[in-house]
């Protein structure tokens, strides 16, 4: 695990013994791959539309049938945990891709309107069961850490909707978000390139 950019370094500033502050932004982790697609049409649902077409024909080739469902935009409250989950989407498309992808973070600047259809990730629990998730509970145990906090202490099927969110960072929002509320986070902070000018 490489180490998180500076400028991407929020938990000392968010965590406290109830989890992650959430304030009114929020962050989306992607693959440098993808950002051309969003800057043209934003985060869409389901977003990754190579990877789905790949996962397709693997099942197809086994003969499974294999239906897409629309999976919403995940989003967390930290810039830092947002890393963490471009990391995966880099790892993830490395294993069918050829290329060089980068892990990149994206500010997610919502309407008041929007902000509040924000949800809990409890849908996540199925994944944090699977290695994947192990990976991501022994990050985030490290993060803890590092900040001086104990936790998380979650039991992910007893677990309060909202130990998902200030817990573990987890969010989605069931709707496509336009290009406008997006902001590539460099890091040159102050020359923050917004994406609908590309």
């Amino acid at each position: 695990m490489t180490s998180i950019p500076k400028h991407l370094q929020d938990a000392k500033t968010l965590l406290s013994e109830n989890g992650f502050a959430t304030g009114d932004t929020w962050y989306h982790g992607t693959s440098s791959a993808l950002i051309d697609s969003i800057k043209g049409q934003g985060l869409k649902r389901s977003g990754d539309k190579a990877l789905n077409q790949a996962a397709v024909k693997t099942m197809a080739t086994i003969g499974n049938n294999y239906t897409e469902s629309v999976e919403p935009v995940f989003l967390t409250q930290s810039k830092e945990l947002a890393y963490y989950w471009a990391q995966q989407t880099v790892r993830e498309r490395s294993v069918r891709f050829e290329g060089e992808e980068q892990p990149v973070v994206l500010e997610v600047n919502l309407s008041e309107k929007q902000r509040a259809k924000v949800r809990p990730d409890v849908g996540a629990m199925s994944l944090l069961m699977m290695s994947v998730g192990e990976q991501f509970m022994a990050h985030l145990a490290k993060v803890y850490q590092e900040n001086k906090i104990a936790g998380p202490d979650i039991d992910l099927r007893t677990a309060d909707r909202m130990d998902y969110l200030n817990k573990l960072g987890m969010a989605y929002i069931d709707e496509d978000i336009s290009r406008a509320c997006l902001v590539e986070l460099s890091e040159s902070e102050l020359s923050k390139p917004e994406l609908s000018e590309a």
